[in-house]
């Protein structure tokens, strides 16, 4: 690896750590500004029981006593605090548990859009104005078009209600399933057009005719060289893409009762678990920005003619 690859890794990395302390910044002080409290929900609490609760937890401290110390325990021990809510639970356990699911859920999605995306996309580029290249862009045009939580509710109906094929939660295997669909086609959708595209540009290019020219087989063209450089830009989308199916697995979870992250975001937020929402928000932001380095590093891998700076 170059020297200049590693100077630009490393830009990158303080870029990423930077953007990690913005989103922590921003969301602690955002969820101290927001009106109430997570003990107003409290039946009959009394001021002085709110009181202990809030020395308890540590909020009856200055502001930014608060926030130098939140972000101290997250460098040096990784450590979001106590859960409000769901208590004697540390907030790093419950998003732990949570991430299980989640994880399965969003790398089986992603690598399952990644495949047939991929390989859709192919056909499509290479029948194309065919009849099977019209199905296809018909189809993804309608998933790229409709929200995941219409689509989860359509299969919900259709796949668990109507025909009883799968269960209509999340909580087995068999019930993983229709969320992984749901994930799933999204993202597929728009790897096969992405495909489609890119390798139209490519089998386009003067090296693929002159290789044509040069009596070399169609297979080889396709496989060593036109599908090979059409990837680069599926790359580009795979790294944010594999991190915003976990992230917005919120509502999907939700929908097929999943207990993953995204269903433990939604329940923080409606009882109001202070620590519980700061701590998933940053965890989910960082990994938005991790799976972004990682994508802009694999261009290097894919093509070693791409230059970082």
């Amino acid at each position: 690896m170059s020297s200049k690859t590693m100077l630009y890794i490393a830009k990158r990395l303080l870029l990423a750590i930077l953007t990690v302390w913005v989103v922590i910044t921003v969301t602690f002080f955002v969820m101290r500004a927001v009106p109430g409290g997570p003990f107003l929900g409290e039946k009959a609490i009394s001021p002085e029981a709110q009181a202990a609760l809030e020395a308890k937890y540590g909020l009856d401290k200055p502001l930014f006593e608060q926030y130098t110390t939140y972000l101290k325990d997250i460098v040096t021990r990784f450590d979001f605090g106590p859960s409000i809510k769901q208590r004697g639970r540390m907030v790093i356990d419950v998003i732990l548990d949570g991430m299980k699911t989640s994880a399965k859920l969003g790398l089986i999605a992603a690598f399952s859009a990644l495949v047939v995306g991929v390989v859709l996309g192919s056909v499509a580029a290479l029948r194309r104005n065919k009849l099977i290249d019209r199905v296809i862009m018909v189809l993804t045009t309608a998933f790229v078009s409709m929200p995941s939580f219409i689509m989860g509710s359509i299969l919900l109906l259709v796949f668990a209600v109507a025909l009883a094929i799968v269960p209509a939660n999340g909580e087995t295997a068999q019930g993983l399933i229709l969320p992984v669909v749901t994930l799933a086609l999204y993202p597929t959708a728009y790897i096969t057009r992405l495909t489609r595209s890119s390798m139209l540009d490519v089998l386009g290019q003067d090296y693929i005719r002159t290789a044509k020219a040069k009596g070399v087989s169609g297979a080889k063209i396709i496989f060593g060289h036109a599908l090979k450089n059409s990837l680069i830009p599926v790359i580009t989308y795979f790294g944010p893409m594999l991190a915003y199916i976990v992230t917005g697995s919120l509502v999907v979870e939700q929908i097929f009762a999943v207990p993953g992250i995204g269903r433990a975001f939604v329940n923080s937020i409606t009882n109001r678990d202070y620590p519980l929402i700061m701590g998933t928000t940053i965890v989910l932001a960082a990994l938005i920005v991790v799976m972004n380095l990682v994508g802009d590093i694999l261009y290097k891998v894919v093509d070693p003619r791409i230059t970082l700076e």
